[in-house]
């Protein structure tokens, strides 16, 4: 196993400034030197993380190197790690509270370290101990306690804490027991405890169950985890609970303390890399309650942005055109594609674009009179330098909207993008062959911000076919209305993939057009 040496925090944490060397002499009066000791109190060499209170400037030195520093209170926090003859070594987190006035020494000794200690009403299959990521905060320097903080890992028996009872500091940490489900408790203190740790049982858990679907993404290997994020942030914040790192499919279950967390995956490509990272929306679980966070379900379609007219002209941002609608529209794949404005047949303007390393990726075409338009846009996943899974599903994906716009009145095109999710498929995204899958179909319009008229659509009609031929024929499928989705009756081929296209349509002519190539696989 690979030691790492301090926790990965994500977000706010970035922020925060790093110094490593002193500043200014004119802007010091003081200096500070912090010694590091081990559990058998020889010296220890750490990295020290200094923070000002209550500005929160932040430092960074080597222990026993004396930094200058203006006059004032400082938290000095650090995690003592030290090796050992077999596993992980240990841990001891700690830190102090330092008036800073001429020249200041303090020490932080792992030998005033208690044991961090959990327990859970464990089943038969777990066996070993559990493992416990812990960290340190400043507590009022901010309403963002883990942006400022020093933390590390360990098993237990192994991860210390030196108490401190100060109001400035919080003491957060996350355990992790690991059996044929896995089991997470959170908790967050203020000061760090005499006797850190609690006491857990497993009628007072909630579950998140993951079920990882394979054949959508552009790699193989998800890892999937589940992160605290309290409401109000605290020191556990963004604490993180690796579920499984494997390739899918596969399906993992996690019963963790109430409260808000985070599911999250992260892909990697055939060159090891990650290749991209899905956020879904927060959960908020009470005692007993569930879910189920699925990734990589089929079908990956468009999500987000509509045409929008203004300024004489029709614009497009060509975001999130490809992405899983259960993570979320922020964290669709890269694509490079084609978009065309098209009137009466004769074309505007037509332009190929990518989001690959921009962010800043937008067609735009003016128009200078009123009348009936047809935006086009054919969209490929795209990511250089890497190989694509063989068979990769919702690899393409093309829009035909066609709208009646006024190059002076600004507002969003009377258009909708279409959500399939073919349902009973396996964990592959395979439907049997020569079944009938039903397909549920969702006509949206997300919201494209304040600058632009948003005005409610209703879907007067919804058509869909389906093509066992890449495209080439397309057959048309039973469509049932139910509330505010319809159902589709898909009849599937023998072997191969199922592209989906759906027309939707309003009052007033206004018509959206939508396919999605290799939707989901027979097998």
């Amino acid at each position: 196993m690979v030691r790492r040496r301090s926790l990965a925090f994500v977000g706010v944490a970035a922020l925060v400034p790093l110094v490593a060397s002193a500043i200014p002499a004119q802007a010091a009066s003081g200096s500070l030197a912090v010694t590091t000791l081990g559990r058998h109190g020889a010296k220890v060499s750490t990295t020290v993380t200094v923070v000002a209170v209550p500005s929160g400037q932040t430092y960074r030195v080597a222990s026993g190197k004396r930094i200058s520093l203006p006059s004032g209170r400082y938290l000095a926090m650090t995690d003592i790690w030290e090796h050992g003859s077999e596993g992980l070594g240990t841990d001891t987190i700690g830190a102090q509270v330092v008036q800073v006035s001429g020249s200041t020494s303090v020490t932080l000794d792992a030998r005033k370290g208690k044991a961090v200690k959990v327990s859970l009403d464990t089943p038969a299959d777990v066996t070993d101990a559990p493992r416990i990521s812990a960290q340190v905060c400043a507590a009022t320097v901010s309403n963002m306690p883990s942006a400022f903080s020093t933390g590390g890992w360990n098993y237990q028996g192994s991860l210390y804490a030196i108490p401190n009872s100060s109001k400035l500091l919080q003491f957060g940490y996350l355990a992790q027991w690991s059996g044929n489900d896995s089991y997470v408790a959170v908790k967050n203190t203020t000061g760090i405890p005499a006797a850190p740790g609690g006491s857990f049982k497993r009628s007072g858990l909630a579950t998140v169950h993951f079920s990882v679907r394979s054949g959508t993404e552009m790699g193989s290997q998800v890892h999937t985890a589940l992160q605290a994020e309290p409401k109000t942030d605290d020191c556990t914040s963004d604490l993180m609970d690796d579920v499984r790192d494997d390739n899918a499919p596969y399906s993992a279950t996690v019963h963790m303390t109430p409260g808000t967390w985070q599911p999250r995956d992260d892909i990697s490509g055939s060159d090891g890399e990650g290749v991209s990272a899905g956020f879904p929306k927060l959960r908020t679980l009470k005692a007993g309650q569930s879910f189920t966070q699925f990734f990589g379900r089929a079908a990956w379609s468009p999500m987000h942005y509509l045409p929008m007219v203004g300024d004489k002209s029709v614009a497009f941002i060509p975001y999130a055109l490809i992405g899983d609608p259960d993570v979320g529209v922020y964290n669709a794949d890269v694509t490079k594609e084609t978009v065309a404005l098209t009137k009466g047949g004769k074309t505007v303007k037509k332009q190929t674009l990518t989001n690959w390393e921009t962010s800043d990726a937008e067609f735009s075409a003016g128009i200078h009179s009123v009348g009936w338009y047809d935006l086009t846009v054919d969209a490929h996943r795209y990511r250089p330098g890497i190989t694509f899974p063989a068979g990769m599903l919702s690899s393409r994906a093309t829009l035909d909207w066609h709208f009646k716009a006024d190059p002076n009145k600004a507002m969003v095109a009377p258009v909708f993008m279409t959500r399939f999710l073919p349902t009973g498929l396996n964990s592959h995204n395979q439907a049997a062959a020569n079944s009938t899958t039903t397909v549920d179909v969702s006509a949206g319009r997300g919201s494209q911000g304040p600058d632009v008229k948003f005005t409610a659509v209703t879907a007067k009609s919804v058509r869909v076919w389906s093509s066992a031929d890449g495209g080439k024929t397309w057959k048309a499928a039973t469509v049932k209305h139910s509330g505010s989705t319809w159902q589709a009756s898909v009849h599937n081929p023998a072997s191969g993939a199922v592209a989906l296209r759906s027309e939707v349509t309003d009052a007033a002519g206004d018509r959206s057009v939508e396919t999605v190539y290799r939707a989901y696989a027979i097998g």
